[in-house]
């Protein structure tokens, strides 16, 4: 069924939930996960500002992605972790076309109607662009 799932986190608690979820499908389908993180430009300025180096900056990243790997050895599940720059939904998108990702897991962070109509959120707009099924936790 699934034999490359792809984990879209941000290290948020809502990405933290969505890697239970993944896991555990990882599990029941013999799959691989690849934990994919996006650095936008707003990010990317502030991982600069408050980092001194780029190693600060490097290890501050997979900080984030920390909770998904614990969970991934937890699980005995294969994984791979792949930081990527660029905006987050296009970036995610064409990542999973490209490595022909078999289903896409991301949380949702629950947007108001007035951000979500202004700014839309990422898992909005990779649910509109990809070719991919697409699973939202929440």
């Amino acid at each position: 069924m699934y034999e490359n799932i792809m984990l879209a986190s941000d290290g948020s608690a809502d990405s933290v939930k969505a890697a239970d979820q993944v896991f555990q499908l990882a599990n029941l389908t013999d799959a691989k996960v690849d934990i994919v993180y996006v650095v936008d430009g707003e990010t990317s300025k502030h991982d600069v500002l408050r980092n001194v180096d780029s190693i600060g900056i490097d290890e501050e990243r997979r900080d984030k992605l920390r909770a998904a790997e614990e969970k991934a050895v937890e699980a005995n599940v294969s994984y791979d972790v792949t930081i990527l720059r660029g905006n987050p939904s296009t970036t995610i998108v064409e990542y999973a076309a490209e490595k022909k990702v078999d289903l896409i897991v991301m949380g949702t962070r629950g947007l108001n109607v007035l951000q979500e109509m202004v700014v839309g959120s990422v898992s909005h707009q990779v649910i509109q662009k990809a070719n991919s099924p697409v699973l939202i936790v929440k």
